[in-house]
Parts: C-alpha cells; structure tokens; sequence
C-alpha cells in the first residue's frame, strides 16, 4: 500500500442506520452483499452500477470495475496494443486471481486494495484505489459472470443486453474521448476482436444472470424492480444479523474496562478544561491552554508505552540502569483538529515518524468519509500514539484504528489520544479493539443528538482552533 495513498470516491456513505466493519464487536465483520453486472462493451454496466448505488440507500457501497483487472501486456502485445491490434476483449486479458483475491478480501470485510489500469499507455498503473470494507459490493465488467470462483461470492447476478450499434456509438465516444484513440482504430478494433468477444465469450454469461436488463440504463422499470429486490435481499439479512451495542444507548462509564486512562484530575487540569468549554474564551486562550492540555496528554499517553531495560554510561563513568522504548514511535494525526496535537508532541518527543489520516464525518449522516491516508511505510513495526481532540460516538476513532490495522500495526500497539471524550464512544472502541488503549483527559456523558457534538464540551474543537468558525 502506497503510504500516501489518496482515497477515491466509488466508497459512498448513504445511509447511517447499519454499520461500518468496524463498527462490529470482536473485529468480526457483517456479511457483504456482492452484485455481479455483466454485459457487452459499452452496454451500460457502470450506468446501472451507479443507479443502484444512487437508489439503494444502504450505508457503505463500493463498486469495483473489471476494467481494473486488465493483466500486464508482453512486449508484443503492447506493441500490438498501441497498433489497435491487441483483443482486450478475450478472458485471457483479465487477471483473475487479483480479482479474486480483492473481491475475497471485500466479501469478507476486509481493507483492500483494488489496482487501476491506465488505458493510454495500456498497462496497469503505479495507483491503487484503496478500499476500507463495505457493506454492499457492485462488480462489474463484461466477464462479471464469467469466473466459475467469482459467481459463487455474488448474491445476484445481473446481465445487461444493449443493442450492438447502440454500443458501438457509446464506445467510439468514449474511446476516443477518455482513452486518447483513433476513431478508424476503435472500428477495426470492434470488428476485429470486440463483436466476436462478444459473441463467443460475453452473450452466453447471460445464462449465468439471475437479471437479464433490455436496454440498459433506459430501463428504468427493470431496474427499479432490480433495486427493490436487492433491497429486501438486505432487509432479510440484517434482521437475522444480532447488532452490537450501539454507542448512542450507552450512557454512563460503568463498565468500561481498564484499557481506558484518564488523566489524574488536578485543579489545574479542571481549570484548563472549563477555560476551553467557556464560550466566551478568546481564540488566544483557547489556543494556548489547548496545547497544554494536549501536552499534558501527549505525556500521559508515552507514559503507556512499553520500554525495555537500558544501561548508559554516565559522564561520572558510573553506569545508570535505565529504560528505552521498545520500539520506533509513530504519532497519527487524525486530521484536520488532531493536527493540533501534533504540535504538542513535536514539543514533547523527538519522533522520528509521523503519518495523518483526513477523515471527514458526513454534514447528514454523520458516518465518517475517508479522504486521505499517508503513514510511514514501516509502521507495522511501531508503536502509534493515534491523536484526536474529541471522541464522541467514536466512529472517527473506529476507522483511524482500522486503516492503522489495515497497514500492519498491531491493535496492543495503538495508544488513542484524546482531550475530552464520551464514555459511549470510549465504549464503542473498546468493543471493536478491546487491545486499544485510550488516554484521554475528560469523560463527558452529554451528547447532541442532531449535530454529533459533546453538549457541555468545546463546540467545533478545529474551527474554534484554527479560527474558521462562521
């Protein structure tokens, strides 16, 4: 995985009554509904994928592409390639076993990575769309329903049946003005390799559809009767699925276990917390008495590390036995407020690492987007202070402790730093990754049910920071 990998946008958030992977206690992930669209060249599969995205109104769809399975060229092919000379359209094109292995990985709610195939130069590119789970994946492409492995993962099949000339019209469109070809070149093309693909490889997947789609996208009616079946599919599965305890019925900090520490409540400590919830502080005050407070926790929070034993030579000569961290330190900035905290411990620890992640919580739904993650390559072999100012129904906290799972960290090597949290989303982290150690300076119980915001704690902790508040 590319350690600075930017996220697409075919991960869509819809909906926020269901859960996230890792949302689901123990790290057990909930089925994942899987929807093959199979059908000529320029059919309108991806059409159709993305009306049912649009209308499905479930949480956490993705829709992966055949066209990202396209295998390496040999040197005569891609000689051929670029003469229009090359059949993409025969099963020996694709590569298979990439496409298993990320569907496997989707289907059983795993992070994965999806690779892309970069048709102007007609070879896979150096980018990976990173993937972190689903709840309902479309994969499409002409040979969806063509792998005998790949079938037995879909819990519907769909094959949409276009008019040849119609096809022809959209492909010559689309080559030419997305992938940089030669009109005359997409027509022999077509009838060279494109119909008799079609003919002898793609129109007989049609008996392995459940679905067969007329006309594509302008079907409407058989697509609206394709998106209410899919949806009472879904309804039958997630009444049979036994939900977790949810963050929002747990109010109160009885029972949370020992992996939680808060720091020792000193006057000072109070005093620096009911300065930072006034809403009449300056931006001054806030600022300064925020970055003591994340200094203070920032401390706290190293102080859970493990260490191993050291001896030193002293300038006396005389040996000091001592400690060491036991391994490379990485601080995590959940971003944009936790890159508050990494100013504070830049102050306090000479790390050699830092890496963010930029997670954004949807303006309706409050589900957390993921937008953008760069960690150092090594971190597997690190201990990670992950940093976010607030945890309130700690979703954010969930899916920044999942990508640093999905790079190899192990879940006893994670320390989450926060100034001020909910026992209920103290909860929901420690039910998903009940290694996770979570230091945080204030449990506050009051939460806004509407705008996701601790009622007695800071308001919009980066805007009040960073002065962007309207």
């Amino acid at each position: 995985m590319s350690s600075g990998a930017k996220l697409t946008s075919s991960t869509l958030l819809l909906k926020s009554d269901g859960r996230p992977p890792w949302y689901t206690p123990g790290g057990k992930n909930l089925p994942v509904y899987m929807v093959g669209i199979a059908g000529g060249s320029a059919s309108g599969k991806t059409s159709v994928a993305k009306r049912i995205v649009e209308s499905l109104d479930v949480p956490w769809v993705v829709i992966v592409s055949m066209d990202s399975f396209y295998r390496q060229l040999l040197p005569e092919e891609s000689k051929r390639a670029f003469e229009s000379n090359h059949d993409f359209d025969h099963p020996t094109s694709f590569d298979y076993a990439t496409a298993m292995r990320v569907l496997k990985d989707l289907k059983e709610g795993k992070a994965t990575r999806v690779p892309q195939y970069d048709f102007t130069t007609h070879s896979p590119s150096k980018e990976t769309q990173n993937v972190y789970g689903a709840s309902v994946v479309i994969f499409e492409g002409i040979f969806a329903l063509y792998d005998a492995a790949i079938l037995e993962m879909m819990d519907v099949k769909i094959f949409v049946d276009t008019d040849s000339d119609i096809c022809l019209a959209r492909r010559i469109k689309r080559d030419v003005a997305e992938r940089g070809r030669d009109p005359l070149g997409v027509l022999q093309q077509y009838d060279r390799f494109v119909k008799p693909a079609y003919d002898g490889f793609v129109r007989p997947t049609m008996n392995n559809a459940d679905v067969i789609i007329p006309r594509g996208l302008d079907n409407q009616v058989a697509i609206d009767l394709m998106i209410q079946h899919i949806k009472r599919q879904l309804d039958e599965r997630n009444a049979t699925i036994m939900r977790p305890v949810l963050v929002d019925k747990y109010c109160s900090s009885t029972g949370l276990r020992d992996t939680l520490v808060t720091l020792p409540q000193s006057n000072q400590v109070r005093a620096m917390q009911t300065i930072l919830c006034d809403r009449t502080t300056s931006r001054d005050d806030f600022i300064f008495y925020s970055d003591r407070l994340s200094r203070l926790i920032i401390e706290h929070g190293l102080g859970q590390l493990p260490l191993q034993h050291k001896v030193v030579e002293t300038p006396m000569e005389l040996p000091y036995e001592g400690y060491e961290p036991l391994s490379v330190v990485t601080g995590v900035t959940v971003l944009r407020a936790g890159g508050v905290m990494e100013k504070a411990l830049r102050s306090v620890a000479r790390l050699a690492n830092y890496g963010k992640i930029l997670i954004v919580g949807d303006q309706k739904t409050h589900e957390p987007r993921l937008h953008y993650v760069k960690l150092p390559p090594s971190i597997k072999d690190h201990q990670v202070l992950l940093m976010d100012p607030t945890i309130v129904s700690g979703a954010n906290a969930m899916m920044a402790i999942r990508i640093c799972l999905d790079h190899g960290v192990l879940e006893e090597h994670i320390v989450f730093l926060s100034l001020l949290a909910t026992p209920q989303g103290v909860h929901a982290i420690q039910v998903a990754f009940p290694k996770v150690r979570i230091v945080v300076a204030l449990l506050d119980a009051h939460i806004g049910k509407d705008e996701l915001l601790i009622k007695s704690g800071y308001g919009l902790f980066g805007d009040r920071y960073f002065g962007t508040e309207d």
